[in-house]
């Protein structure tokens, strides 16, 4: 079961404030960026976030869970808290790097 759009727009209402909040759809789920940096990981309606020592403290309570087949373990976010999802972002963002851009493919 693929994430929904509504599902997506709720995750990204929840966290409003943290930043400047996208998001781009990957292989039918979805990648939330905050400030640029990929923050969050949604699949099948279900936020994750990646296991971090800086947050380990925080997600104590938190499910575990795999994002999909072959993925690392992550932390399940409760969305539905939304200051304690912001809370969590104002953690992981400033330690979340940009992306590296891609470089682009020569054409033959």
């Amino acid at each position: 079961m693929a994430t929904t759009q509504e599902f997506i727009e709720f995750v990204c209402e929840q966290i409003r404030g943290v930043g400047e909040v996208t998001y781009r759809k990957m292989f039918g789920e979805y990648m939330v960026y905050v400030n640029a940096k990929p923050v969050l990981l949604v699949c099948d309606d279900t936020v994750f976030v990646k296991m971090r020592e800086e947050i380990r403290e925080l997600m104590k309570d938190a499910e575990i869970g795999e994002p999909y087949n072959g993925a690392k373990s992550h932390y399940i976010l409760d969305i539905d808290d939304g200051d304690f999802s912001r809370e969590v972002i104002a953690v992981l963002e400033p330690i979340t790097p940009l992306p590296k851009p891609r470089k682009k493919r020569k054409n033959f």
